[in-house]
């Protein structure tokens, strides 16, 4: 029974019995595209948001085709901040960018991505700043707590070098030769609305048919369409959105609790979903949600997205003066993970975050 059985697999000859060939692993066809890792939990293509501590919250980053709702707080200081770091981790990574708001321009948004911190002298520099705050924790640890001290700490320091995952300065700006080695594309809508004819469909408001005409047709154009193979190398389309769904945009669910278009912006994600799971891109997008009156439509919105955090700030509330938060701007609330591939998320151990922003970078314990 040996014998016969280890020539099963080979023919008279010595050659092997079958054609049949061990395909190469997904992970290795995966990780050509650059800036990006499968995962190890669910196999899923990932991509980093910019801040590694927020890559760990949301399970080892952005998962290609999903999308993150950013809730926006009070005054859109620490939104417009991770807005920022997940395009300049785009710019780095060399992947294309799709910016679209309603408030700024696109070009000065860009102009304002903060400088990535690519050589050991300013990781060196940046651990300095980090490592001071460690011994006045120290200090401090009796003071806070009990269920607070031996809670694991958020990676906020470049302590590894990585590929995946950049540090940057926020007290400097990108450079301009850095932002013109990649392909960007922008959304104004006060431009837009003056250049293209004004689009209604399926009662959603103009400003939101108008900027799904323009991601499907990058999508399609640029060649990110999963369901058709590429010409050209993989790469990673970006997409953000900022502040989503106020006044800016036409919409109305700010300033009412029964807005006309009360469905406007619930279809527009389900659209934009549909053309995100179908392709080679990421999207971010920051909402006012403290603005939005009717809970409802917030809840249907959640639902929606793939991906949502709030931040909540101190800046004029109670706790700013707290001795607890005294070292904090703000606590970051995990509203909801995907479960991709699997009957489970992946769920931080750690459920008490807060966020606190130093001179030169945004960090999340």
């Amino acid at each position: 029974m040996a014998a016969r059985g280890a020539g099963a697999g080979t023919t008279a000859t010595g050659g092997p019995a079958t054609s049949f060939q061990r395909k190469a692993a997904a992970g290795s066809r995966l990780a050509a595209v650059p800036g990006t890792r499968p995962s190890v939990r669910h196999g899923q293509l990932l991509l980093s948001s910019g801040l590694p501590s927020l890559d760990g919250v949301l399970g080892g980053g952005l998962a290609v085709g999903t999308l993150l709702l950013i809730e926006e707080d009070k005054y859109g200081v620490y939104s417009n901040l991770l807005f920022k770091y997940f395009l300049a981790e785009g710019v780095v990574c060399g992947h294309d960018l799709f910016v679209a708001s309603a408030m700024e321009p696109p070009d000065n948004i860009l102009k304002k991505l903060p400088a990535p911190l690519l050589d050991d002298t300013h990781r060196n520099e940046l651990r300095e700043e980090v490592t001071p705050a460690k011994s006045e924790d120290f200090q401090d640890s009796m003071k806070i707590a009990w269920r607070y001290e031996n809670l694991p700490k958020m990676e906020a320091s470049p302590t590894t070098s990585t590929k995946f995952g950049h540090y940057y300065d926020i007290s400097k700006t990108m450079s301009p030769e850095l932002l013109q080695s990649i392909k960007w594309h922008s959304f104004y809508l006060p431009e837009e609305l003056s250049l293209e004819p004004k689009l209604k469909m399926c009662n959603m408001n103009c400003g939101y048919a108008n900027l799904l005409h323009s991601i499907q047709r990058v999508i399609y154009q640029e060649g990110f369409d999963g369901s058709h193979p590429q010409k050209k190398q993989k790469n990673i389309l970006r997409i953000g959105i900022q502040s989503l769904g106020s006044l800016l945009w036409g919409d109305d669910i700010c300033s009412s609790d029964t807005p006309e278009d009360i469905h406007s912006l619930t279809k527009f994600l389900y659209v934009l979903r549909g053309l995100l799971r179908k392709s080679l891109s990421a999207c971010i997008i920051t909402v006012p949600s403290h603005l939005i009156q009717n809970k409802a439509i917030m809840e249907r919105v959640t639902n929606l997205s793939d991906m949502v955090v709030g931040l909540e700030s101190f800046i004029g509330s109670e706790r700013e003066t707290n001795p607890l938060y005294k070292d904090y701007h703000g606590l970051l609330h995990v509203h909801q993970i995907p479960r991709l591939n699997s009957l489970i998320c992946d769920v931080s151990d750690t459920k008490d975050l807060a966020f606190r922003l130093k001179r030169k970078q945004f960090t999340i314990e």
